[in-house]
């Protein structure tokens, strides 16, 4: 049995900035970008991955939320604790260097960990917490 990760999605707060962010700084390419009334959803993914999409999505729209738990979800959103996503690069240092000269918020320069990957984690315009580890 095989399985793969076909679509996540992560929260954006302005689609213009997200959409910006990933496909300009990141380099991914733009699958589908879809509006309905004041809300945006931008599928974007890695070229050579067509099998692999993320969703950037308005936060808190999913039907059957309260108004408390919307309040809730764009509240961590604010705060860059909603969301996370993971990459993999063979190029960590030139990666770093697009995003550093971005607007994205540094969080961690590249750096060995103590369990054997080289890393760096930045925000993307969401806040949501972005790391990228060195492939081998």
């Amino acid at each position: 049995m095989k399985i793969n990760i076909h679509v996540t999605f992560l929260p954006h707060t302005d689609p213009e900035a997200s959409l910006a962010f990933y496909r300009d700084v990141l380099g991914f390419e733009v699958r589908n970008d879809v509006g309905y009334g004041d809300m945006r959803w931008i599928t974007v993914g890695p070229a050579n991955q067509p099998d692999t999409s993320i969703v950037l999505t308005p936060p808190a729209v999913d039907p059957g939320l309260t108004e408390d738990e919307k309040r809730v979800i764009h509240e961590l959103v604010a705060k860059g604790s909603y969301a996370s996503i993971v990459f993999a690069t063979d190029e960590l240092q030139e990666l770093f260097e697009r995003v550093e000269a971005s607007t994205a918020e540094v969080l961690q320069e590249p750096m060995d960990q103590d369990w054997g990957t080289r890393d760096f984690a930045f925000r993307d315009p969401a806040g949501n917490t972005v790391r990228v580890q060195q492939l081998a």
